[in-house]
């Protein structure tokens, strides 16, 4: 390590440079005071003392205690012991030789104080630095095995289901959602996800000329996040088989806003065949209907001659937002 970065250790608090270093700087401090003093003492020459004092501030801040207290003692005896001019009466030199002392010692003791706070909070900060890190390392391994898992779970669920296909084409769509919300959110570090990208992780494979997307940018919680993930896969399932994207033509667009902690979608199929009620209710219908109850809001379908409309309501929480 060189002198330079043994120096900017010892001023910033991190470490003690090495005392051939400290003892050479308090050495120029002391040497640049007896200067300065020479200098002063053409206009002032009852300041034997004063010209230290900065010495004594910038020595303190690089080594510490015990040097700073040492170049204040020995600016008292260079203060007394040297004359350049006429010098003040023995009493009131002594009186000086003290009040010198005292202001030197105010400042090795702020300047002490101000260092243990630094090096508390340089310790805390490097602790939570490294906790991050831990936690980060923590999260990414646990994602890692839920991807695993997930990927067990999908395979398990294909092999036991290879004689029931339309059991398994359901099933499968809501896995694949699952594990696109789940991405989305540690890509967002596990604080949520962006609305819009899991909107379009969900109609993306149907086309982007298909849809349109419009809203201000929402970054939607975790568990908010994969109940909006479940709802948009089964619109988009049904709109692949009974609405807009069954049709060329069909068209789609999502829109949405906030009023205060209220969230609003509305979800718009134009160009595509009719739409009808259904005949009984399935998982997608109560899916609609229930994903929300725990967030205040709901699915509410309309089934248009231009398409179907599904309007989406919630509360986003306080502490989310």
């Amino acid at each position: 390590m060189t002198w330079t970065d043994e120096f900017l250790n010892g001023w910033r608090g991190v470490r003690e440079p090495a005392k051939t270093l400290t003892f050479g700087f308090a050495a120029a401090c002391l040497a640049a005071g007896t200067a300065l003093r020479f200098g002063l003492s053409l206009l002032r020459p009852d300041l034997p003392f004063t010209p230290y004092v900065p010495a004594v501030v910038m020595v303190t801040m690089l080594g510490g205690v015990r040097v700073g207290a040492a170049t204040a003692l020995a600016g008292a005896v260079f203060g007394y012991a040297l004359h350049f001019g006429p010098a003040p009466a023995g009493g009131a030199k002594l009186a000086l030789a003290g009040i010198y002392l005292a202001t030197c010692a105010m400042f090795i003791w702020g300047i002490q104080h101000y260092r243990a706070i630094a090096a508390r909070h340089r310790a805390v900060t490097d602790r939570q630095v490294a906790e991050e890190g831990y936690r980060k390392l923590v999260v990414e391994e646990l994602q890692h095995r839920l991807r695993n898992k997930a990927s067990t779970i999908h395979a398990v669920a294909r092999q036991a289901l290879l004689e029931y296909p339309e059991a398994w084409e359901r099933i499968d769509g809501r896995i694949r959602a699952l594990s696109a919300a789940d991405s989305l959110i540690a890509r967002a570090d596990a604080r949520g996800s962006p609305l819009r990208d899991l909107l379009v992780s969900e109609l993306e494979p149907y086309g982007h000329v298909r849809y349109t997307l419009n809203g201000d940018p929402i970054l939607l919680p975790a568990k908010l996040a994969v109940s909006l993930a479940l709802i948009f896969h089964e619109l988009a399932t049904n709109a692949a088989k009974y609405g807009s994207f069954a049709a060329s033509s069909g068209l789609l667009n999502v829109s949405w806003r906030l009023d205060g902690d209220r969230l609003r979608i509305a979800w718009d199929e134009t160009e595509g065949p009719p739409v009808h009620p259904p005949a009984r209710s399935g998982f997608g219908t109560q899916l609609l209907t229930s994903a929300l109850r725990a967030y205040d809001g709901g699915a509410e379908l309309q089934f248009l001659s231009t398409g179907l409309r599904c309007t989406i309501n919630c509360r986003i929480p306080a502490d989310a937002a």
